[in-house]
């Protein structure tokens, strides 16, 4: 009589393929089940939907859906795959339920939703992929439903699988609890005056005789109270988000009958101690809608007839199957809306939820002084020592204590879990996010070696872009229609010996976020990486440049061109091809459509002061027996005078000056490139050297910090990420003594980029 059952309604929208390496046919699998042993039936898909006719062309969609009834599982149609960014309209509803007995009351155990993608060869026939459906599984994505969120959410909930099958599918999914057997439609009104008064007449025997009733049924009923009111305050959400009418006029009239009801719940059943927990107050302010309730036995509340809750029970299961069969006729009509609608709350809510791995700070850029003339420091100028002794370690032993204070957290939300991440917490890579202000443009003194004077006047503040550039800069949008495109291009470049697709995970996390993006994976320099940085560099502007004609070329003739953003993302020693590239002459005039620029692990100081003696004898020997040209540059050994080397030369072009964002990643396990080369800032060894070489590396410093602290049209956003990857998982190797497997972490993981993309957007589109 008490029962109830969970509905999960899962809309599959659209599948569409980033990045699959491998042609064929493909279905989706979908199945739920209890996470607690304690529950151990599998839900049941109770009805399905195809709410629009699927990939309209009909030749990439074969045969039809299914139901396994061995495993409760939902099979997709087959699709066909044939290329890279291909879209799939599935367009349909899977409702599963999970049955609540009488005696089991509410839910305290969360239910794991499953996707799998199955995979059979691309053939003539369906032979394979029907006759062996079980056996062509190729990828996983879990996600765990907490128990606040089995009383009622509306989420959408993004399918990925893993690096080898990137992909998107557009999943939203909707729950609530409801009364066994109640699911089917029920009309307007069916639960009206009868059921009031039946409820009215409960109220009134509550108030008279004591007789004990079962906990686990007061629990249900409230229960339900809980998911009407967060089903009704989640209508009402949803329909003034996408601007739309849903009319529950006449079951509002009826809420407020029920009023006397809501009362007594107060008066008798809230009698008992009431843990609640969660966020989100329903409007009617009886309970918060994601709460649970634990009563003490010593306390239960008592009501003189069963059958007045028994009639407040089947009430209530009237009127959520009410508001359930209301939801989904609005959501057929409105489908399209209500997903952009959840996907810019999942957006706006991914921030707040990674946090928990991002540690956020702001510092103020520093000055770094130098004297001149005389290796004495104490003449005239002064350096400014940083005050960590050993800033990797430092950012190391940070990270560690933040670590351990996950180990220590109880995540208790509402939000769908995505398992790849809430899997294993101390996994997860810690992120220390350094936002850098800009001080002003350090003046020119007798004692400065950073005499600049395109930037600086003859009174020694900043004069900004010249005419010329700054017509440059505001010709593009003043000269052509507010209507026509802009051209968004991100160029990916891999580091030494590296291949053209290394970047591809943080590629595809860009795609997700701006799907307009046009991205060149560089290959030109591909088994070329031992030569001299400037043939690469030449090499890497001459792909741009014919990359980004051909893109030009195409958006104009399919109308006008209004602007370009031109980003750059860099791995390792790709970073100085960068900037090598932006220094060519050929390159001048796109610099003014400089965008975002990333640089992951970037050695932009080059070597100078590298303390990974392991490390530093691997690039000894590349130089002594291959003569690695690129490797003698890094070292400032292609030179006998510093002044004279490549990477102190690469330090006085203006290659990072033109750039709206700046982000440098590095990792303090990185053992390939020096912990301040990725960042940009002063070591520890160079601030006590007061030798040539100390002057050289401040000079070479303060060149770098100088075109990010010069002005821009807009304002540049300057950040420094440290990336802490959990090392349990690297064992003892090689690879980890000499700190290649952080290096080469940043490939294979992309965690680190979808917490960072995510949560500064604004870089990224």
């Amino acid at each position: 009589m008490f029962e109830t059952v969970q509905e999960i309604a899962v809309y599959i929208h659209r599948f569409h393929n980033l990045d699959l390496f491998q042609q064929g046919w493909y279905q989706m699998k979908i199945s739920m089940r209890w996470e607690d042993s304690e529950y151990t039936s599998l839900a049941t898909p109770a009805r399905v939907v195809q709410y629009e006719a699927p990939d309209l062309g009909g030749e990439n969609i074969y045969g039809i859906w299914r139901i396994d009834d061995t495993d409760n599982s939902f099979l997709t149609q087959p699709f066909r795959i044939k290329y890279a960014r291909q879209d799939i309209r599935l367009s349909i509803m899977i409702s599963f339920t999970l049955p609540l007995g009488e005696n089991e009351g509410p839910s305290t155990s969360a239910v794991i939703l499953k996707f799998e993608l199955m995979q059979a060869p691309m053939t003539d026939t369906m032979v394979e992929l029907l006759a062996y459906p079980d056996a062509s599984s190729v990828a996983v994505h879990e996600f765990r439903i907490p128990p606040k969120a089995l009383l009622g959410l509306h989420s959408y909930c993004p399918v990925h699988f893993d690096a080898f099958h990137s992909v998107l599918v557009d999943v939203s999914v909707h729950i609530s609890l409801l009364k066994a057997g109640s699911f089917l439609k029920v009309l307007s009104g069916s639960y009206g005056q009868d059921a009031t008064a039946k409820i009215s007449d409960g109220s009134h025997q509550a108030l008279g005789l004591v007789a004990s009733l079962d906990i686990k049924k007061i629990t249900l009923v409230k229960a339900l109270l809980a998911a009407r009111n967060t089903l009704l305050e989640e209508l009402q959400k949803i329909s003034k988000g996408i601007e739309r009418t849903i009319d529950v006029s006449d079951f509002a009239s009826n809420v407020d009958d029920v009023s006397m009801f809501d009362s007594i719940v107060q008066a008798n059943l809230v009698t008992a101690d009431v843990a609640v927990s969660g966020h989100g107050k329903p409007q009617n302010g009886l309970e918060k809608a994601n709460s649970t309730i634990d009563f003490q036995s010593d306390n239960l509340p008592h009501i003189s007839s069963k059958a007045a809750v028994v009639n407040i029970f089947h009430s209530l299961g009237a009127q959520l199957s009410y508001l359930w069969s209301i939801f989904l006729q609005f959501h057929r009509a409105n489908k399209t809306k209500i997903l952009e609608f959840l996907r810019d709350v999942w957006t706006k809510d991914r921030r707040a939820e990674w946090s928990i791995w991002m540690v956020y700070s702001k510092v103020e850029m520093p000055h770094h002084y130098m004297s001149s003339g005389s290796d004495d420091s104490s003449h005239h100028g002064h350096r400014r020592v940083s005050s960590l002794l050993n800033p990797a370690q430092s950012a190391a032993t940070r990270a560690d204590l933040h670590r351990r204070s996950i180990a220590q957290m109880r995540i208790n939300n509402r939000s769908i879990q995505d398992m790849y991440i809430f899997g294993d917490l101390l996994r997860i890579p810690i992120i220390i996010v350094e936002r850098v202000t800009n001080a002003p443009l350090r003046t020119l003194s007798e004692n400065s070696f950073f005499k600049n004077l395109d930037l600086v006047d003859a009174h020694g503040s900043y004069s900004g872009p010249s005419t010329e550039s700054e017509a440059g800069k505001k010709q593009p949008s003043a000269a052509l229609s507010k209507n026509g495109r802009e051209l968004k291009a991100v160029i990916f470049v891999h580091g030494f010996q590296g291949h053209h697709l290394d970047l591809r995970l943080v590629r595809n996390q860009w795609l997700l976020i701006d799907p307009k993006m046009e991205f060149l994976m560089s290959e030109v320099n591909e088994d070329k990486t031992s030569g001299d940085f400037r043939e690469m560099g030449q090499r890497l502007a001459e792909e741009v440049i014919s990359f980004l004609k051909k893109k030009m070329d195409k958006v104009s003739r399919s109308g006008l061109l209004r602007d370009i953003k031109l980003s750059f993302v860099g791995h390792s020693i790709g970073n100085i091809i960068i900037r090598t590239a932006l220094a060519e002459s050929i390159m001048e005039p796109y610099l003014r459509y400089l965008h975002t620029y990333v640089s992951i692990s970037g050695p932009h100081l080059g070597y100078l002061y590298s303390s990974n003696s392991l490390f530093n004898s691997g690039m000894w020997l590349l130089k002594k027996l291959k003569g690695t040209q690129c490797i003698h540059q890094l070292t400032f050994t292609d030179d006998p005078n510093l002044q004279n080397t490549f990477l102190y030369k690469l330090c006085e072009q203006k290659t990072l000056e033109n750039f709206r964002h700046i982000v440098l990643l590095s990792s303090p396990q990185d053992g390939y490139v020096p912990y301040h080369s990725a960042r940009i800032e002063l070591c520890q060894a160079a601030s006590l050297d007061h030798s040539k070489k100390g002057r050289v590396f401040l000079q070479m410093l303060n060149n770098c910090l100088d075109q990010i602290r010069a002005p821009t049209p807009e304002h540049r956003l300057f950040m420094r990420c440290d990336v802490n990857f959990d090392t349990s998982s690297y064992g003892r190797s090689l690879n980890t003594i000499i700190g290649r497997a952080a290096h080469i972490e940043f490939l294979e993981s992309d965690v680190f980029a979808k917490f960072i993309m995510w949560s500064f957007q604004e870089l990224f589109r």
